[in-house]
């Protein structure tokens, strides 16, 4: 697949950058692989998808900063298919990376159903195409970390919309989530003003037990300060994953918002490779993409291990961070997501229940 790479900037604030690919080593996934006796992969993961020219430094083995996912997926054992919602620009449904992770409710997902497009002035509810490209760059992420995720599309973005218009969407999209009661739900975007009715429907999916994986945002500010705080990430419920961006150094991005209250834990965020419209890939940098990391990881964990809360579910993504002096008083956590810390620590816990 070809490479593109596209600049632009928009209320999500994502910044895409462009390099050279940053290839993970291929031979040492082959002798990973053979050392294993992984023909079919591990338990259905093949970490020679880890050398997919969609995925990104933040997903390979031998990458500084990744997420140590190779350790998750040599132990995951999946029990229970997971639905995340991606709340974002919609998705490319031909896509070659995610042609098997769409999902609809109560149908097969088609070329005419495969999702629901809540922005204004949609030309049909049931095809939310990407026009942008940042939903299906997201989604992408996700898949890249959990191969078998359903991704359940949800558009709320129009670029002619208001700012309240673009909200009340994304409000109907969250309520749509919350009542059909997905597993997660990804929101990488998000503003500097609180809506009671967005913070309503929060609070209902909390009380579904729905984890919601939130960007901190773009505006290089510490939100634990009220002035600068940033909505859905500064609402503070038990259910909301507030994620930052680090790069490959582990350092918080300079475009990253933090807060050592408000943000739980940091993950990669910066040239991040995924794929975009049209069946190519690209770079992207944001904690929109830190977000998807996130996800991804909390479906993995959530499927093997689907009886945890909400609670038991962030309190361990959070306290499972690996710390490093660089991400000292950015979050919470001090510390950057770890999906092999974090299963294991899902799998200690479930065994106290």
């Amino acid at each position: 697949m070809g490479l593109v790479v596209i600049f632009l900037f928009f209320i999500l604030r994502c910044i895409v950058l462009a390099e050279a690919d940053l290839g993970i080593n291929k031979d040492i996934l082959d002798k990973i692989a053979k050392t294993a006796g992984m023909g079919g992969g591990i338990h259905g993961l093949n970490p020679l998808e880890l050398n997919s020219s969609f995925s990104s430094w933040g997903v390979g083995p031998s990458s500084p900063g990744s997420i140590n996912l190779l350790n998750a997926w040599k132990s995951h054992k999946r029990k229970k298919e997971i639905v995340v919602a991606v709340v974002d620009t919609g998705i490319d449904y031909d896509h070659p990376f995610l042609s098997g992770n769409h999902y609809v409710h109560g149908a097969s997902p088609s070329s005419r159903n495969y999702g629901v497009d809540f922005s204004k002035g949609a030309p049909d509810k049931k095809t939310p195409a990407d026009a942008h490209g940042h939903g299906t760059h997201i989604a992408g992420i996700i898949r890249s970390v959990y191969p078998p995720v359903k991704i359940l599309t949800l558009k709320y973005f129009n670029p002619n919309a208001s700012g309240l218009e673009n909200l009340n969407a994304t409000i109907e999209a969250l309520e749509y989530a919350t009542k059909i009661g997905v597993d997660i739900i990804n929101y990488s975007g998000g503003g500097p003003s609180s809506s009671k009715k967005e913070l309503a429907v929060l609070k209902r999916a909390e009380a579904r037990g729905i984890i919601v994986v939130a960007a901190a945002g773009n505006e290089k500010s510490n939100i634990d300060i009220e002035r600068n705080a940033y909505y859905p990430a500064s609402y503070g419920l038990s259910n909301i994953i507030t994620v930052t961006a680090h790069d490959q150094k582990l350092s918080v991005l300079p475009s990253s918002n933090f807060g050592k209250n408000s943000v739980g834990l940091a993950a990669p965020g910066n040239k991040i490779k995924s794929a975009l419209p049209g069946g190519l890939s690209g770079y992207l940098t944001g904690t929109s993409q830190a977000t998807a990391f996130v996800s991804g990881v909390a479906a993995l964990v959530k499927s093997q291990y689907p009886n945890l809360s909400h609670g038991d579910l962030k309190k361990i993504t959070v306290s499972s961070a690996k710390r490093e002096a660089s991400l000292m008083n950015k979050c919470r956590s001090s510390g950057r997501l770890d999906a092999g810390r974090t299963l294991s620590s899902a799998g200690s816990s479930a065994k106290k229940q």
